[in-house]
């Protein structure tokens, strides 16, 4: 699975199933497809476990309007070679 594939994954489950893997993977732009800010911090969070990153919303974060924004930055910041995925939950699992 790709980074873009999981990404896309947490994006659905933060938004509860309201909006598919396949439709994320496809999307301009997240917004466009429905992702609310509601849904944007509860990427934010899956993503900060999932990666172990810090995101910091108080400088510029318009990487969360699109999967490719996205994924570069979590690319960019991590270090991919031998990561284990972790399993991808609903939002309600979550909290």
């Amino acid at each position: 699975m790709t980074v873009r594939d999981e990404l896309a994954a947490l994006v659905s489950a933060a938004s509860d199933g309201e909006v598919s893997p396949a439709e994320v993977l496809a999307a301009d732009s997240l917004p466009e497809i429905g992702v609310t800010s509601l849904t944007i911090l509860r990427l934010v969070d899956a993503v900060e476990d999932r990666y172990g990153l810090s995101l910091d919303l108080d400088a510029d974060a318009t990487f969360l309007h699109t999967l490719d924004g996205l994924a570069a930055h979590v690319t960019a910041h991590t270090d991919q070679a031998g990561a284990a995925p972790a399993p991808v939950r609903t939002w309600a699992e979550l909290s």
